[in-house]
């Protein structure tokens, strides 16, 4: 007797939260690209009730959140999201990267082996091919038989095409230039939904070709630093970067329909978009689990053009306060209250304006990658004899050509060893490392960890250089990101609706955790190589 009562106790733990009416109808995950941590609490007072403090104040709240691993971009920052690994095993180490196979820069989700789908363009040839794992959403597929629905949705198509997974009914992205449409590939589908075309024939994109001027009196907005200032971009054809844009006016100098991707209508098309596909592909109306992924890619755009501090980010993020709100309550009216579980997170940070820290006497600056360069081909010609023996320098890393060190009959482990502590002497890198030393060594913590779980055997360089604290290879206006430093990997957390409980916490997650947490809920496989550990603290 005292077997099976233990018996019977184990297979109802096993069991609890995951019966078919107690699982969420639709997951829907939303990544904000670029988003830094303070972005919730610097602009709170900013916002409404229905978008980010809905769910800070009904859901859970991460407020320790990390990324685990460098290099933080949109590429590697999604599909870490969804597959809950990091680019050592999912693949993905950039958005683009050198392949050492091809001998070319690839890119993370280009494939030549497929067409671009309610387009004449030759260019948005997409799928997940490159990404080497499973994504939560696949799980869902393969655990439903293919009966719950995923689609990916974003302006940039890496951000609908990686979160979709492999097994994805859809993925769309915009197409800007002279089109302003949504478009997929034939990896999905021969031609576009008939709603998906209504959405591109309606005056919906159209519409938003207009002044882009402050929700709310600009001098009210003293979260963020001047609207005039030395540290921001702008746009074509307008002397400075203030307020008001006529972006009617401003289009044409600025790639017709591609400028509303650095506004924040960016953002509200993907939210009209999103909203368009819960109703036309009747997504959670069933007991079958659906899997919608959003991704606002807006800020991104915005955030280089502007940086972190200006008045342009903030104005975006109440608007997309706003946008949220209008997708939560189509998820209420849809859906129903309590019957969908969302997600919301960023895919990377970004660095506060090198030029404006300067400004600040906080040491920041620009990387010099001619005069570095200058400098490593001397030594190459000293040391070698060639500068054939480096195929490629990118990302941060050097890729040797090895049939040439074994020309020269030269030990790969010496070569690397070489290259690396002559790259230490050159002036703002602060460390370097080893491919030999990421595959041999291991690190438990500190920026190496972060490096070595970002890095790929099969696909990273012989030699990874750390560039110094806030510098960075880009111009003396706006932010960009990809360091393994707080301010590129704090990211948000949010978690809110069925099974998710209210609460916060200080405790440290990893971007890892989310689809593990996710597959836990939805009680399926997690996604193959899954790292992270499920956050039950956040589940009821």
């Amino acid at each position: 007797m005292k077997y099976v009562i233990i018996l019977l106790f184990v297979v109802n733990f096993s069991f609890h939260g995951i019966a078919q009416n107690e699982k969420p109808k639709l997951v829907v995950g939303i990544v904000v690209d670029q988003m830094r941590y303070d972005y919730l609490t610097r602009f709170y007072d900013k916002y409404g009730e229905g978008g980010f403090k809905r769910m800070m104040n009904e859901g859970f709240n991460c407020k320790n959140n990390h990324f685990n691993y460098v290099p933080t971009y949109t590429g590697p920052g999604h599909t870490s999201v969804y597959t809950g690994t990091t680019p050592k095993y999912h693949g993905v180490i950039g958005n683009n990267w050198y392949d050492k196979e091809t001998k070319k820069m690839v890119y993370c989700a280009g494939d030549d082996g497929v067409s671009g789908v309610g387009t004449a363009s030759d260019v948005e040839r997409m799928s997940p091919h490159r990404m080497k794992t499973t994504t939560f959403a696949d799980e869902n597929r393969l655990f439903t038989q293919m009966r719950g629905k995923t689609i990916g949705i974003s302006i940039k198509d890496r951000g609908a095409v990686l979160p979709a997974g492999h097994t994805g009914n859809a993925a769309y992205w915009f197409r800007g230039m002279d089109e302003g449409n949504f478009v997929t590939s034939t990896y999905y589908m021969a031609e576009l939904p008939k709603w998906v075309q209504d959405f591109n024939a309606s005056k919906i994109v159209e519409s938003y070709l207009k002044d882009w001027n402050t929700l709310y009196d600009i001098s009210t907005y003293v979260e963020s630093g001047p609207d005039l200032n030395n540290f921001e971009g702008g746009f074509k054809g307008k002397e400075t970067a203030t307020f008001p844009y006529n972006l009617k006016k401003l289009a044409k100098k600025n790639g017709g329909f591609n400028i509303l991707k650095v506004t924040p209508f960016g953002n509200s098309i993907v939210a009209d978009f999103a909203i368009a596909a819960i109703k036309a592909e009747a997504l959670g109306k069933d007991e079958v689990t659906d899997v919608l992924a959003v991704s606002f890619s807006s800020t991104d755009y915005i955030g280089h053009n502007f940086g972190v501090n200006s008045k342009e980010i903030e104005d975006t993020y109440i608007r997309l306060d706003k946008d949220l709100e209008r997708l939560f309550k189509t998820l209420d009216a849809e859906v129903g209250v309590g019957e969908y579980t969302v997600f919301l997170t960023a895919d990377h940070g970004a660095i506060e304006v090198p030029s404006y820290l300067q400004s600040a006497k906080i040491p920041a600056g620009y990387i010099n990658r001619s005069e570095r360069k200058e400098q490593f081909n001397k030594f190459l010609m000293d040391t070698y004899g060639t500068l054939e023996i480096v195929e490629n320098i990118s990302n941060n890393q050097i890729f040797l050509n090895r049939d040439i060190v074994k020309a020269l009959d030269l030990d790969l482990d010496d070569v690397q060893e070489d290259m690396a502590n002559e790259q230490l002497n050159y002036k703002n890198v602060y460390k370097t490392y080893t491919a030999t030393t990421m595959s041999s060594v291991y690190f438990d913590d500190g920026i190496e960890n972060l490096l070595q779980k970002g890095f790929n055997q099969k696909r990273s360089g012989d030699v990874i250089i750390l560039d110094d604290p806030a510098f960075i290879a880009y111009g003396k206006t706006g932010s960009t990101h990809g360091s393994g430093l707080n301010y590129d990997t704090h990211v948000p957390l949010l978690f809110f609706g069925k099974g998710i409980k209210q609460g916060y916490t200080f405790k440290k997650t990893e971007i890892t955790d989310i689809a593990p947490t996710i597959s836990a809920l939805l009680g399926i496989s997690f996604p193959n190589f899954a790292i992270g550990q499920p956050l039950d603290f956040v589940m009821d």
